[in-house]
C-alpha cells in the first residue's frame, strides 16, 4: 500500500486508474473476452453497480475488460464513480465532505483553456466519417446494458457546445444510441441549456458543432452534472472541475467541426446537431424501449430524437472507453453530489450554519431524495428545518422527497435514517404535501395514470418527511451513551 503523499495526481483517466491501483479493491480488471451486447452490464450488475439495478447487486470496484469480442485494440471501463468512497479518493476527499468540497468549488470556478492540436492526447488516432468504411460501431464498442435496449449506447459522453448567439459553452452528460454508421440520436430532458443551444441553431436553419468526449477525468463528470439555479445558462461546468484539480480542464480545437473537445479524452467523437431532422430512437429493435434509466426502470424510447452527423472519431493509442450502467450507483454520485451541493449553497445562503450536511442517497437515484442534516440549537429554530426543505426544492428541481434528521443521526447510513423515521416520526403532522410540482419525466409515477392529483407527466406531489425532534421535546430523545473505550487494546490494528 502505498501513502497518501505518494499517491499519483489525477489529471485525465489513465492517472485516476493509477491512483486506484494504489488502493486496495477499487480496480479489478479482465482477460475474459465479453460482448458488449448485454454481457459486459451484465457482469458489472454482479460486481459493483449498485444503486436501482435489480437485486442482487452490490458496491464494488470499478472493473476494466481488457478484451472486447470485435474489437482488438478496445478496453472498456466500467463503474468507475459507483462508489462514493471511491468518487472520495478520486477527488481527494472523503465520502462526508463530498458536497462541500463541490460547492467550494462552483463558488470558485477556473475557466477551461484551449491548447494546440498537436498536445492533445484524445486526436493520436484520427478516423474520418469521409473514409469509404467509416461506422461507428467498427471503431467503438457501444454497450448495450440490456438485451431490450433500443440499440448501443453512449452513456459518459461529456457533450460540450457552445450557444450560437452569446459562444458561451456547456458540458452535459445525454443519452446516445447509435443509430448509424455515422449518426447518433440524443435524448434531451427539458430544460437541458444544451437543448436550448440546438433549438437556437435551429430557428436560425444552422446545425449545432457538438464534441463528445469519452474516458476523462472524473472531476470532469462530477462537475459536469451541476444544473440550474446553481449553474445557470451560460456557466461553463468545465470550470467547477478546473476548481476541483487547482488548474484549468485543457482543450483541444476539433478537427472536423467549429467546436472544442477535452484534450486528455479517450476517445472523441466529432459531430453536428441537424436542424430539422429526427429519429425513432428504436428504429432497429422496435421494441419500446430504450435502455435503463436511474430510476431503475427502462426508458420509454422516443419517437422523434435530435440527430448527430459523426464527421470525425479521435482517440488515444490503446484507448478506454468508458460506460456505466444507467441505473447503478454510479449514476447516484454523478447526480447526487452535486445536487447536495447545490443545496447545501442554498441553505447556507439563508440559514448558515443550521444545516449540517446533505445526502442524496442511492434508493434516491442522486436526483429524487435528499436527506438533510439540522442541528436546533434554541427554540427559535424549530420550523426552520422545513424551511430548508423548500429551500432544497427550490436549489434542485427535480426533487422529489426531502426527510429531515437531528444532528445525533447518521445520514449517509440509512439504517440510520430509517430508524429516526420510525421513533421520530409521525405521519400527520410530520408530513408536509406540496402537489402539482414539476419534477422529472423519467419518474414512472408522475403520471395522471397513476394519480388523479397529477395533471401531466413529468409533475409530482413532493413530500416533506420532517423526521426531527421538537426542540422543547429534546431531552427525551437523546440516544443511549456508552462508555468510550480504546478498542485497539483487544483488537491491534482495529479502525473504526
Amino acid at each position: 500500500m502505498t501513502t497518501t503523499t505518494e499517491l499519483p495526481q489525477v489529471h485525465d483517466l489513465r492517472s485516476a486508474l493509477e491512483l486506484l491501483r494504489h488502493i486496495d479493491d477499487e480496480l479489478i480488471a479482465t482477460d475474459e473476452p465479453v460482448d458488449p451486447m448485454a454481457e459486459l452490464s451484465g457482469v458489472y450488475r454482479y460486481v459493483g453497480a449498485h444503486g436501482t439495478v435489480m437485486r442482487p447487486t452490490r458496491i464494488g470496484p470499478a472493473m476494466m475488460f481488457n478484451r472486447i469480442k470485435g474489437y482488438d485494440d478496445m478496453r472498456v471501463l466500467i463503474g468507475l464513480l459507483a462508489s462514493r468512497k471511491r468518487v472520495a479518493h478520486l477527488l481527494g476527499s472523503t465520502p462526508e465532505r463530498l458536497a462541500w468540497l463541490l460547492k467550494d468549488s462552483v463558488s470558485k470556478p477556473i475557466a477551461p483553456v484551449e491548447i494546440p492540436r498537436e498536445q492533445a492526447a484524445c486526436q493520436e488516432v484520427v478516423h474520418l466519417a469521409s473514409a469509404p468504411d467509416f461506422d461507428i460501431l467498427k471503431l467503438l464498442p457501444a454497450p448495450t446494458n440490456t438485451p431490450d435496449d433500443a440499440g448501443p449506447y453512449f452513456t459518459l459522453g461529456m457533450c460540450y457546445a457552445a450557444d450560437p448567439e452569446t459562444g458561451e459553452h456547456d458540458v452535459t452528460i445525454h443519452r446516445l444510441c447509435v443509430q448509424g454508421k455515422d449518426e447518433i440520436s440524443m435524448y434531451f430532458v427539458p430544460g437541458r441549456h444544451l437543448d436550448t443551444f440546438r433549438m437556437k441553431a435551429e430557428a436560425a436553419g444552422q446545425p449545432l458543432p457538438i464534441s463528445i468526449s469519452i474516458g476523462v477525468d472524473p472531476a470532469i463528470e462530477i462537475g459536469a452534472c451541476f444544473e440550474p439555479p446553481t449553474t445557470p445558462l451560460g456557466f461553463d461546468e468545465l470550470s467547477v472541475a478546473g476548481a476541483l484539480r487547482n488548474r484549468p480542464v485543457e482543450l483541444a480545437p476539433c478537427l472536423t467541426v467549429a467546436a472544442r473537445a477535452i484534450a486528455h479524452a479517450e476517445v472523441v467523437i466529432e459531430g453536428e446537431l441537424l436542424p430539422g431532422v429526427r429519429v425513432r430512437e428504436d428504429q432497429h429493435t422496435n421494441s419500446g424501449k430504450a435502455m435503463p434509466e436511474f430510476p431503475g426502470y427502462t426508458g420509454e424510447a422516443k419517437a422523434a430524437l435530435p440527430v448527430i452527423k459523426v464527421k470525425a472519431i479521435t482517440h488515444r493509442k490503446h484507448p478506454i472507453l468508458q460506460t456505466c450502467i444507467g441505473a447503478s450507483d454510479e449514476h447516484t454520485n454523478l447526480a447526487g453530489i452535486p445536487t447536495e451541493a447545490s443545496i447545501l449553497q442554498m441553505v447556507e445562503r439563508a440559514l448558515p450554519g443550521f444545516v449540517l450536511n446533505v445526502h442524496c442517497p442511492s434508493p434516491g437515484t442522486g436526483k429524487y431524495l435528499a436527506v438533510l442534516q439540522v442541528k436546533k440549537r434554541s427554540e427559535n429554530d424549530e420550523g426552520r428545518q422545513r424551511q430548508a426543505a423548500l429551500l432544497a426544492f427550490a436549489a434542485f428541481s427535480e426533487l422529489k422527497h426531502v426527510m429531515l434528521v437531528d444532528e445525533d443521526v447518521d445520514l449517509f447510513d440509512m439504517n440510520d435514517v430509517m430508524w429516526a423515521m420510525t421513533t421520530r416520526y409521525q405521519g400527520d403532522v410530520s408530513t408536509v404535501f406540496i402537489p402539482g410540482v414539476r419534477c422529472h419525466p423519467l419518474d414512472p409515477s408522475s403520471s395522471p395514470a397513476f394519480s388523479p392529483s397529477i395533471r401531466a407527466e413529468g409533475i409530482a406531489c413532493k413530500a416533506i418527511f420532517d423526521c426531527t425532534v421538537p426542540y422543547a421535546l429534546k431531552a427525551q430523545f437523546q440516544r443511549s451513551a456508552f462508555m468510550e473505550v480504546d478498542v485497539t487494546r483487544f483488537i491491534p490494528g482495529f479502525k473504526r
